[in-house]
């Protein structure tokens, strides 16, 4: 005959087996619980986490911490796991808890605030990030493990109080931190990248990631479950705010929503901004002809400034011979030069790398500025149309002139940082096969003679 206690103990079973067992939905009313009012906590997250040194631990004090519900399992989206945060709004830690239990969110519904009795239960961290729950070993190893349904009630425990709403952080994507991990958060003015849009959130039965980005080309990984119920649903295609838990693995920071009314896409997306810049610090630093192989010809610009600068509507120029008209035209639109750093242009990129070891920056038609044959004139024009630099003399055919680098070299002088939209020898050290008017006549052989990439 069964004693009183293991009778209750059989009903309870018995219930919970007809509870689970019966319901093919998880859409049913959350079962009627006990709360509990006599509960405090007395440690905080960080005092907590603070027990951990370098190897799974099994807490053994009498610590509760309390927190609130920010994940639910409702939408399949999260599995076998509950995520607390120490404040209802503007929390500043979160704890990740393994539990064994499907459809927790009708025991521990979004916005409970819960008591959790830390006695007994273990401590690690899995890719730096902290949890909380049951153990398993494995090859001699002690894990966090799930925290088995039989004894989640004396570990868990829901308070008293009303089901409030949580009020996620507001954050932008470049401003979280590690100590924000496990938190309700929420970013505005976000979408999902191009390349994306039109695929469904998950590949079926597979852990999927997606790419949030804002306007500033800040991104986030959005993850998403394979068999959550919003799987096949497609992506959104405009711009808006998202709401999520902040997950990270080690310094790779994640977000992973709730349910579909986390997202709110409704506004247009981003505008694809077109950012132009002038500046006299974008100078020519070197042309090429050499002697011995006219196919390695290139053409050097330099970024003199403290910041990269983007050379959206620059153009290279070239004025063959004596013509005083524009005879070709590179559009640098696509370019962007770093500081104090150069951006090479080659009319002959597999010819380039066979010479000097590696490939230009940029590669260009023949018959432009980077392939000139050494008695042209260059210009460098920003934007608004402005000549910012410039080698040569437009209407002056160059063979037998100051600005001659036939068979040669022209390198601007170290010491020059500013364009100049008049030319002046006294910038330049040429080099070409005939000399005078203040050039040097020594022919140029690549590529000992020349310095692609490098300002001298």
């Amino acid at each position: 005959m069964k004693r009183p206690e293991e009778t209750r103990i059989w009903i309870t079973l018995c219930c919970i087996g007809v509870l689970f067992g019966c319901v093919k939905s998880r859409e049913f009313d959350s079962p009627e619980g006990v709360c509990f009012a006599d509960l405090t906590s007395n440690a905080t997250y960080s005092e907590v986490k603070n027990r951990y040194v370098d190897e799974t631990v099994q807490i053994q004090e009498d610590l509760i911490i309390e927190g609130y519900v920010i994940s639910s399992d409702e939408k399949g989206n999260f599995f076998s796991v509950l995520y607390i945060q120490n404040n209802l709004s503007n929390p500043t830690e979160g704890f990740q808890i393994e539990i064994d239990m499907r459809d927790s969110h009708l025991f521990y519904p979004v916005g409970s605030k819960l008591y959790i009795k830390l006695k007994g239960l273990y401590l690690g961290k899995s890719k730096d990030v902290f949890k909380l729950g049951g153990t398993f070993t494995s090859f001699g190893n002690t894990s966090v493990g799930r925290l088995p349904t039989s004894v989640m009630d004396q570990h868990i425990f829901v308070a008293c109080n009303d089901k409030v709403a949580l009020e996620p952080r507001e954050l932008t994507i470049d401003e979280l931190t590690p100590n924000l991990t496990n938190t309700l958060v929420k970013f505005s003015k976000v979408e999902i990248i191009e390349g994306e849009l039109g695929q469904p959130f998950a590949v079926p039965r597979e852990e999927t990631t997606r790419t949030l980005v804002n306007c500033q080309k800040h991104t986030i990984e959005l993850l998403n479950s394979g068999f959550s119920d919003f799987q096949s649903a497609e992506l959104p295609a405009g711009n808006g705010s998202i709401t999520g838990v902040l997950l990270r693995e080690k310094s790779d920071f994640k977000l992973a929503i709730r349910t579909l009314e986390d997202i709110d896409f409704e506004q247009m997306r981003c505008e694809e901004e077109v950012t132009t810049i002038t500046t006299k610090n974008i100078i020519i630093s070197e042309l090429a002809d050499p002697e011995n192989n006219p196919k390695a010809r290139f053409i050097e610009l330099y970024n003199a400034s403290e910041a990269p600068v983007p050379l959206n509507g620059w153009v290279l120029r070239r004025y063959t011979n004596d013509n005083s008209t524009v005879g070709s035209t590179i559009d640098l639109s696509n370019e962007r030069i770093e500081s104090h750093s150069t951006l090479v242009l080659s009319p002959n990129s597999e010819e380039f790398e066979a010479v000097y070891g590696f490939l230009p920056d940029m590669e260009v038609g023949t018959n432009t500025a980077a392939d000139s044959n050494g008695d042209d004139t260059i210009e460098l024009v920003d934007p608004l149309g402005t000549v910012i630099d410039i080698f040569g003399v437009v209407g002056e055919d160059g063979s037998g002139t100051s600005h001659e680098f036939e068979d040669g070299r022209a390198l601007r002088n170290p010491e020059v940082i500013r364009g100049n939209s008049q030319y002046d020898l006294n910038e330049w050290t040429v080099y070409n096969d005939s000399g005078g008017f203040g050039t040097m006549e020594q022919p140029q052989l690549a590529p000992d003679d020349f310095t692609p990439g490098l300002r001298n």
